[in-house]
């Protein structure tokens, strides 16, 4: 349930803002079908710094309800103060989901030994496991492999999203780490080399619109036939890179309402809706990729 293609779903809103559970449904019945082997609920990708804290929790309940055990469901938990992170991960124990996902604090831009008391506070609150997410252009902080490696020595901690896109840092961490600690792609765009590096799987944004074609890459790089993997790969990358054109998740959410995956593209601010650019750009990916 952690290795192959995790989606980083988005929130599926209505022209109000308020979370919309129709839509929630097909995006979930859609991962089902398409094999995706597990859903982040309130990630970045999923607005979790524009949700209020009782809309979070909501949202994660819904998903596991809605999902009814076809799909595991991994909670984001992730926040720049410790306490309320681990108020978070409390609040999902014994709730059904598989696991926390939890990024590095944000903004406050903690040192390396801030990192591992944050996430051992975190660890000790819970006995679900966690996965580590490391993204430092969004939070202006980098946990480098010694951290990690230290970290990976508490039990319930079992796992890295690494979304530095710096390929150096899967055997750097595997030099530290035991076979079992999981490693993670959070970069689309350099996901298959991460796989065929040593890496397990991918939390994707693509996933998002092309679910089945990045379960099948996963699945094909698991089997080691990179030659079919990058030929597939080839074919999703115009939509790896545009899906960051503007900032995430503006042109993702776009495309899901495109392809009616949800009735609307509403973000909250400060995200805007993408561009007229935007929209030219992305519209072309979904082309080159055979889904519009």
């Amino acid at each position: 349930m952690f290795t192959g293609s995790i989606v980083a779903l988005v929130t599926p809103m209505d022209e109000k803002g308020a979370i919309d559970r129709v839509s929630l449904r097909k995006l979930i019945d859609y991962h089902v079908a398409s094999g995706t082997k597990a859903i982040v609920s309130v990630g970045t990708t999923g607005e979790t710094s524009t949700l209020t804290h009782e809309e979070h929790g909501d949202m994660v309940m819904w998903t596991l309800e809605l999902s009814d055990g076809r799909v595991p469901v991994i909670a984001g938990t992730g926040a720049n103060s410790t306490a309320e992170a681990v108020s978070l991960t409390r609040r999902f124990n014994d709730s059904g989901v598989v696991g926390c996902l939890s990024v590095t604090p944000y903004y406050n831009r903690p040192s390396q030994e801030g990192l591992y008391q944050h996430f051992k506070a975190i660890a000790e609150s819970s006995n679900l496991p966690q996965i580590l997410y490391n993204v430092p252009t969004r939070t202006g902080c980098d946990m480098l492999p010694p951290t990690v490696a230290r970290l990976a020595e508490i039990n319930n901690i079992i796992g890295l999203k690494e979304a530095t896109g710096n390929l150096s840092r899967v055997s750097q961490i595997q030099d530290l780490l035991n076979t079992d600690f999981l490693l993670l792609s959070g970069d689309d765009a350099s996901a298959l080399d991460f796989m065929q590096l040593g890496g397990q799987g991918v939390i994707s944004v693509t996933a998002n619109i092309a679910a089945k074609e990045m379960a099948h890459l996963c699945a094909l790089a698991a089997e080691g036939n990179y030659t079919d993997a990058r030929r597939l790969n080839q074919r999703l990358m115009p939509l790896h890179k545009t899906l960051f054109f503007e900032p995430s998740p503006i042109p993702v959410k776009w495309a899901c309402k495109v392809l009616e995956l949800i009735k609307t593209d509403t973000l909250r601010l400060p995200m805007m809706p993408l561009t007229e650019t935007g929209i030219c750009v992305v519209k072309q990916a979904l082309i080159d990729a055979g889904l519009l």
